[in-house]
């Protein structure tokens, strides 16, 4: 793929797709067939990974793992997941300073493909550079594909939440796919048999990607909010010399043992922490953000630590989740054998089969569907509801050699996967509406930078799990959760009033 041939295609006015492809795809815009097929092929690549990630670094060195604990697997899992929503940030800012939406999802695509052939390759310090790579590509692409989707719809269509649905259910169908092909060959062939599965869907989704683009809304030669050519220049001096500076500080701080796995971990748990408090002054102090898109930042505080809470839950159905499924649950279903890791495509199983109901359901309802807040509220309560489940098979066993029905956990991931299509739709939606539109992109960073503090909490929570019961592990973080939620439905009131034009 040449700079040329990206450059080239030409486009109408103010980078809008063809005037026919406003309801070519079920009634919604074209766009969101080539978005929703790159996001397939992503999730496929980074939850199928994701699905295996864990079980690898707990299993055994002679088995072809990394002899972790489950506990610190989990933990440094969680903490992948962290740098992963931390990189967001800057992946916004590059967007809309410099690359611009269409040329940071292709980038951040290039680098997650190479990140998982990087960890095709059964050593250990390239499953570090591929983890590495595919942080930095994630933090790329993910805040600007969802951008992406919503330029393709004005702020008052109704079509809005209906099409970032569909959008959602793209993303499970490779959250589906993902973890039953990379499963399968990490239980079978070898855990990098299952990397070097997501390397090549990636690549497939670059493909269509590329081959799509003359249908995606504000795709331009420019970033929208460019630099001045002498500012981007230093600007691009700057980063390569910091990306070089840490790698330097951080190989010498390992070498001399100052920087372990725990330090690290906790370092950037302490990072996602200090970054969205950061980020939310700069914006309701900068001067390009209007005095009303100011009085619209402040209920999407309360939506974004909803997001942290269910976010928790949600990503531990790649942690101890999992790790539960290993050790404590039946890996036959209807007299089918399978890897446990495939308990992960439950999920995505669920919120490919719901998502176009719910979509459906927002449509027949138009201007009469519950506010944006109570969807995520009831996503919220949902998402603790799944794990207050899990109290009741864990519970009443003398010692941890127990085995639960395979139907426990499907049950629980029906009710994540419910509320996550809720939450993160009605979520990534209310995000691009909400936005300053200096901070465009950065905004949606600011919405995964609710996932990074939820992987953050997670990286240090989890440490618990070797040591608490399953009960009281699984029981206390559904009640707090369920607690968030119902906390979230209270504040309706104010919520409506504040975060107009969002209903």
């Amino acid at each position: 793929m040449s700079r040329t041939e990206v450059e080239i295609e030409p486009e109408e006015p103010g980078g809008k797709p063809p005037t026919q492809d406003d309801t070519a795809f079920f009634g919604q815009p074209k766009g969101l067939l080539t978005l929703s097929g790159l996001e397939v092929w992503e999730r496929f690549s980074f939850l199928g990974m994701q699905a295996i990630l864990v079980l690898y670094f707990a299993d055994t060195v002679p088995s072809g793992g990394m002899g972790m604990s489950a506990g610190t697997a989990a933990s440094v899992s969680a903490a992948y997941g962290t740098l992963v929503y931390l990189v967001s940030v800057v992946g916004g800012w590059l967007a809309d300073r410099i690359l611009g939406s269409y040329r940071a999802v292709l980038w951040g695509g290039v680098l997650i493909a190479c990140g998982h052939y990087a960890m095709a390759v059964p050593t250990g310090t390239m499953t570090w550079v591929g983890l590495g790579l595919i942080s930095a590509g994630t933090g790329l692409l993910k805040p600007n594909v969802a951008t992406m989707v919503g330029k393709l719809y004005a702020t008052d269509d109704d079509r809005r939440d209906a099409g970032f649905a569909l959008y959602y259910m793209a993303i499970n169908i490779g959250a589906f796919a993902g973890p039953l092909i990379t499963g399968w060959l990490g239980d079978h062939r070898g855990w990098h048999w299952g990397f070097s599965a997501a390397a090549i869907g990636m690549t497939f989704g670059l493909v269509q990607y590329v081959l799509g683009r003359r249908h995606l809304a504000g795709r331009r030669n420019k970033a929208e909010f460019a630099l001045a050519p002498q500012v981007m220049h230093r600007a691009v001096r700057l980063i390569i010399a910091t990306i070089v500076v840490l790698a330097v500080l951080a190989t010498a701080l390992a070498l001399a043992g100052w920087l372990t796995m725990d330090r690290f971990v906790d370092l950037l748990t302490l990072i996602s922490v200090i970054a969205p408090v950061g980020y939310f002054a700069v914006m309701f102090g900068s001067p390009r953000v209007t005095a009303e898109e100011r009085g619209r930042l402040k209920p999407y505080i309360a939506l974004f630590l909803a997001s942290t809470v269910f976010n928790f839950i949600l990503f531990q159905a790649y942690s101890t989740m999992m790790l539960l499924a290993s050790t404590n649950a039946e890996t036959t279903l209807l007299g089918f054998d399978f890897p446990a890791s495939w308990y992960a495509s439950a999920l995505g199983a669920f919120e490919v089969g719901l998502a176009p109901v719910v979509a459906a359901l927002w449509v027949r309802m138009g201007h009469s569907q519950p506010h944006a807040s109570n969807k995520i509220a009831i996503g919220v309560v949902l998402g603790g509801l799944s794990f207050l489940l899990m109290a009741l098979p864990t519970s009443g066993h003398g010692s941890g050699d127990y085995l639960m029905s395979a139907w426990w956990i499907v049950g629980s991931y029906l009710l994540l996967g419910l509320g996550d299509i809720l939450l993160e739709t009605s979520g990534m939606s209310a995000t691009t509406k909400l936005a300053p539109v200096a901070f465009a992109s950065q905004t949606m960073s600011l919405w995964f930078l609710s996932l990074a503090l939820a992987n953050g909490i997670q990286a240090q929570t989890v440490k618990l799990y070797d040591d608490v019961s399953h009960p009281a592990y699984f029981g206390v973080n559904g009640a707090i959760a369920v607690a968030a939620g119902l906390a979230v439905i209270a504040a309706t009131p104010w919520l409506r009033r504040t975060m107009h034009p969002v209903h």
